[in-house]
């Protein structure tokens, strides 16, 4: 007589079945490759962020900003990174040790998983999944539960108190954002990033979204603003009162670790606004979406291929999203920092209520075309 546990054995085997899990060794490598190299650029990432942030603010006040590490200093985020891996990790002696650490990977990881549904281009995104677009909500929802691992682990009121205040941001502000991931998803008809960029392209630049839903546009700006915790709305680790929140008690590279999450969020929400708004790789300049065919080049076999179309693509897509960095930089230094119950008030007052009406009128719109 089989046995219950016999049976669930065999539904397991049957489900990794179904799934084709890479067994050869050749797939693994070269999923080990990928996400290397997904890695590698996305760290390459945060630090041409955090040189522009330091430059621009700079600007903004009239200051220089680094200089002197490298021309111009760009290389001055490669030195603190290295300063920041040399430093001593100190963990509180009444604090949890294991969860001290896991609070800053806990950080990390869930925002790197978003790069996989990220379309780059056409044909240049790892993962192009059914529901890739509520997947980076998903994943960035995981973010505020590592904050609050870090400041429940530091055995210390106010590193708590941050971590408090980032699961209350995450909850108020993730709801919007998952309203207006719903209204353009249903201008396209599916939500996958590939799909919804595709849609746009169809009609050009006036076919993009941030010209079809422009008040989903600004509820989808405020909301990752707050979600990836960006002045004027940064109340988990408000320096001035909150002695820097959840990280007060951490130093080297487990400090660092949770710049790297926060900068590396910021790039993939200003990469999702260009998915869903900006029309991702689609150029609104018709000659650069054509260059390859002025210049075709030939392969082995004789026929000629688009050499230059995918790296315009690339380029297309990373200038949009570096201008929406740029416009929150430039709105961390122009606003200034709100209270956590005007955040809160704000958060369900404000995005919410327009996210929904948003969404409310899509789905008519929607219906009448249909019908």
């Amino acid at each position: 007589m089989t046995t219950h546990i016999e049976i669930y054995g065999k539904q397991l085997v049957q489900l990794f079945n179904e799934l084709e899990v890479a067994t050869t060794s050749s797939e693994s490598i070269w999923i080990l490759v990928f996400t290397l190299i997904l890695v590698t650029g996305v760290t390459m990432g945060v630090s041409v962020i955090v040189w522009l942030e330091r430059k621009v603010s700079a600007g903004v006040q009239q200051r220089t900003g680094p200089e002197y590490a490298g021309p111009l200093g760009i290389t001055q985020s490669l030195a603190d990174g290295i300063k920041l891996l040399l430093k001593e990790g100190i963990i509180p002696s009444k604090g949890d040790a294991w969860l001290f650490t896991t609070g800053p990977v806990v950080v990390v990881t869930p925002v790197l998983v978003s790069y996989l549904v990220i379309p780059f281009d056409q044909n240049i995104v790892l993962s192009d999944l059914g529901i890739g677009a509520f997947s980076w909500v998903a994943a960035s929802s995981v973010v505020p539960l590592g904050l609050l691992i870090a400041g429940y682990a530091s055995n210390n009121k106010y590193s708590f108190l941050g971590g408090l205040r980032a699961a209350a941001q995450s909850i108020s502000y993730e709801i919007p954002l998952a309203l207006c991931i719903l209204s353009a998803s249903l201008l396209s008809g599916s939500l996958s990033t590939v799909d919804i960029v595709k849609t746009q392209a169809k009609y050009g630049f006036f076919g993009w979204n941030l010209w079809r839903q422009p008040t989903g546009f600004i509820a989808f700006f405020i909301s990752s603003l707050a979600e990836c915790e960006r002045l004027p709305f940064d109340l988990p680790e408000a320096e001035e009162e909150l002695v820097a929140g959840y990280q007060t008690e951490y130093s080297g590279i487990k400090f660092g670790l949770s710049y790297v999450g926060s900068h590396s969020n910021l790039l993939a929400s200003s990469l999702f606004v260009t998915i869903l708004y900006l029309g991702g790789w689609d150029s609104p300049i018709p000659f650069f979406e054509n260059l390859g065919q002025f210049f075709p080049f030939p392969n082995y076999s004789g026929e000629s291929f688009d050499v230059f179309g995918p790296g315009v693509g690339i380029i297309t897509t990373l200038s949009k999203s570096h201008l929406f960095i740029f416009i929150s930089i430039l709105t961390r230094w122009t606003l200034p920092r709100v209270r956590i119950d005007q955040l809160l008030d704000l958060g369900w007052k404000f995005p919410l209520p327009i996210a929904s009406g948003n969404l409310l009128l899509t789905a008519s719109f929607e219906l009448l075309l249909i019908r």
